[in-house]
């Protein structure tokens, strides 16, 4: 079976980054795969992704040597059986504030006696690279389960979710906490307020006090170089579609053309065959 190297990075207190997919597409995750990522997050919580679209883009994924994951939609038993027989490597868990919250997540994510959860699924040692049998027998020691820290009442209850055993790391989502806190809403994922200052710090701190690695988004390089810098572990760098639509949009706005400029060659040459 193949090892977890995302696991293992973040066991032994490295840096460990990746990206979010937000397109369903396994050709658009197989070339991100590629670019040298330890891991891809697809996620479901927030984009039309279906079940079949996820299990493809797994496979796409380990092509290019990156740990397929998944933010789920929500703490739901459902949402981690379908993902891990779909050959899911780690889990992202949204909203978790409680630590019966965490409790909840690692049962349904490992197997008995560690955890509930129901054997089946032809995908699983596919995705591994191995016998269903030997999935069955090392898959816990190889899914990684990352809790989002994402509310303030989980930042002054970090300690007592992020000590329940199985969970290898914390997934601050800044916006969420920003918002929970009445910081603002879509503020810059490197937020600048006090406040949210001081409340990732603590979890930063508490993550590493209780032995789980702690983890953030970020906008991209600055904000994964100050990341790291603070000490944390398992970064993501935005998300394909940022990178995809920034991209198009700095050439774009190079060639000096604004859209009101196309609109109107496209209003003045209606009998022209290019169409803006």
């Amino acid at each position: 079976m193949r090892a977890n190297h995302v696991t293992r990075r973040l066991a032994a207190g490295e840096p460990s980054i990746g990206t979010w997919l937000a397109l369903p597409s396994p050709e658009a995750a197989e070339f991100v795969s590629r670019i040298g990522f330890d891991w891809l997050v697809v996620d479901t919580e927030h984009n039309p992704i279906d079940i079949r679209t996820l299990s493809l883009m797994f496979g796409a994924i380990t092509t290019g040597g990156s740990a397929p994951m998944v933010r789920i939609p929500w703490n739901h038993p459902e949402n981690f059986k379908r993902v891990l027989d779909a050959g899911a490597w780690g889990i992202v868990v949204p909203m978790v504030n409680s630590r019966e919250e965490a409790e909840r997540a690692a049962e349904a994510t490992f197997f008995p006696p560690k955890g509930n959860r129901s054997i089946g699924g032809g995908m699983t040692g596919t995705r591994f690279d191995t016998s269903g049998g030997d999935y069955l027998e090392h898959a816990d020691d190889e899914i990684c389960l990352i809790l989002q820290i994402e509310h303030i009442d989980a930042v002054e209850r970090c300690d007592e979710i992020l000590s329940v055993p199985g969970v290898a790391g914390c997934f601050i989502g800044p916006n969420d906490l920003a918002a929970s806190m009445g910081v603002g809403l879509g503020v810059p994922l490197e937020c600048d307020d006090p406040r949210m200052i001081e409340a990732i710090a603590h979890v930063c701190k508490t993550s590493k006090e209780v032995g789980v690695a702690p983890g953030i988004h970020t906008s991209g390089a600055a904000g994964i170089k100050q990341r790291i810098e603070e000490g944390f572990q398992f970064l993501a760098m935005a998300s394909e579609t940022k990178y995809l639509v920034g991209g198009l949009a700095s050439d774009l706005g190079l060639t000096g053309w604004s859209p009101s400029e196309r609109t109107t060659i496209a209003s003045q040459d209606s009998g022209s065959a290019v169409r803006y």
